[in-house]
């Protein structure tokens, strides 16, 4: 390192020491504005990450036919979905008999999204999903079963009292003992299990290990009412058909539907990756509005920055006028204070660095997912932070420079 550059380093680190509590304020108020930033960013990190985690089980080649869009509103900007009429079983079925092309039909529809399980005197929350599925359900929604069966098609069409459950629910009601063969309470009806399910993990609100799946048939003789609408999931053999498929599934649907041509569709196709790059979107929102949030905070600290170093030149204005009588130069009196900014802001930083890294990271413990070390965002910092420091630094590292040694000397 430059032997000048150390020196004034030394000189900063000495001057930022003398005016602690003036210095403290500004680093707190950088370190605020780097901590919403590099937290607000990294926690959209993690959610990116939990969306393709939780949403990548269900591959690129799979749609599914609902009554209703699953529309991402922000705010009051977006599309809201629309609602159609209700889907009947009758209709699904007749789908399902019907859509001739290389892919795997199921059938399900929601039972409740509030069930209760219970075992002997362990009991659930009243938040597990109940969800009615076909024999092709577990394969169309990217499911696997980690210990017993599928329901055959007789259990489907009997309505039998069988469940496959998830693996937070084997795990509570279980531990490692095998849960095959096992009899639980679905609400107030008793149903063996039959299989378990792999883990996936929990984000974003799905409960992809808590939720227990029955035969079809058993949730319309159990659950059925109404307003149940019953889901069409399709599962092409390949990628490259799926546009293929899901023309072919519009027009046999709207068949079905009795849609009169020249009018819309009254039911919704949802393909998966679409889902996700919808559910990424919104992040895009969430972003912009931080990065202002954080331009904004950092806009303040600039302004605290200029007026502690103004101080700063008038206060050492005698100190300015030794360093000039001795042969300092005018750029070695600039470079003192806006080293002196520079490292008040780089220390800042750091600190809102290591807050927003532990802040964002926090969401890992709600919506599941990893640690992450937003590296990007961490070098954007050091750059932000280094810019705001020659921008608050600049005036008055020039106004000290022009100062005049004779007049600094008797400066009292």
């Amino acid at each position: 390192m430059n032997k000048v550059l150390r020196e004034n380093i030394i000189i900063a680190w000495r001057s930022i020491r003398g005016q602690m509590l003036r210095t403290s304020l500004t680093i707190l108020i950088i370190a605020f504005g780097i901590m919403s930033l590099v937290g607000m960013l990294t926690a959209i990190d993690v959610l990116k990450q939990s969306i393709n985690e939780n949403f990548s089980f269900l591959g690129a080649n799979t749609f599914s036919i609902k009554n209703r869009g699953m529309r991402i509103q922000f705010g009051r900007g977006g599309q809201k979905p629309k609602k159609h009429p209700e889907i009947s079983y009758e209709e699904a079925l007749r789908f399902k008999n019907e859509f001739n092309f290389p892919a795997i039909v199921s059938i399900s529809a929601n039972a409740t999204a509030t069930g209760v399980l219970k075992y002997g005197s362990k009991k659930t929350h009243p938040n597990i999903p109940v969800i009615g599925g076909d024999e092709n359900y577990l394969q169309a929604a990217g499911y696997e079963i980690a210990s017993g069966r599928n329901f055959t098609n007789e259990e489907v069409q009997s309505g039998s009292n069988v469940v496959i459950v998830g693996s937070e629910i084997k795990k509570n009601f279980f531990g490692v003992n095998s849960a095959i063969g096992e009899s639980i309470w679905v609400g107030s009806k008793r149903y063996t299990i039959i299989g378990t399910l792999e883990e996936k993990g929990a984000g974003i609100g799905m409960g992809n290990d808590r939720l227990a799946i029955i035969p079809l048939n058993n949730l319309r003789m159990n659950y059925k009412n109404q307003k149940t609408s019953f889901a069409i999931t399709v599962k092409c053999n390949s990628a490259d058909i799926l546009e293929n498929a899901v023309g072919e599934a519009t027009g046999t649907f709207r068949i079905i539907r009795n849609d009169k041509p020249g009018r819309e569709d009254s039911f919704d196709i949802e393909k998966s990756d679409s889902l996700i790059n919808e559910l990424l979107g919104m992040t895009q929102y969430i972003s912009m509005g931080s990065i202002v949030i954080a331009l904004i905070t950092l806009l303040g600290a600039l302004i605290g920055l200029l007026n502690i170093m103004l101080v700063s030149v008038t206060e050492r204005t005698r100190e300015i006028g030794v360093r000039k009588a001795i042969g300092a130069t005018r750029s070695s009196i600039a470079n003192q204070f806006l080293i002196e900014a520079i490292l008040i802001c780089q220390l800042g930083g750091i600190l809102g660095v290591l807050l927003g890294i532990l802040i964002g990271n926090s969401m890992t413990a709600i919506i599941g997912g990893s640690f992450i070390v937003p590296w990007n965002w961490m070098i954007l910092s050091v750059i932000v932070c280094f810019i705001v420091g020659v921008a608050s630094g600049f005036y008055p590292a020039m106004k000290a420079a022009k100062l005049d040694p004779v007049e600094s000397l008797r400066y009292e």
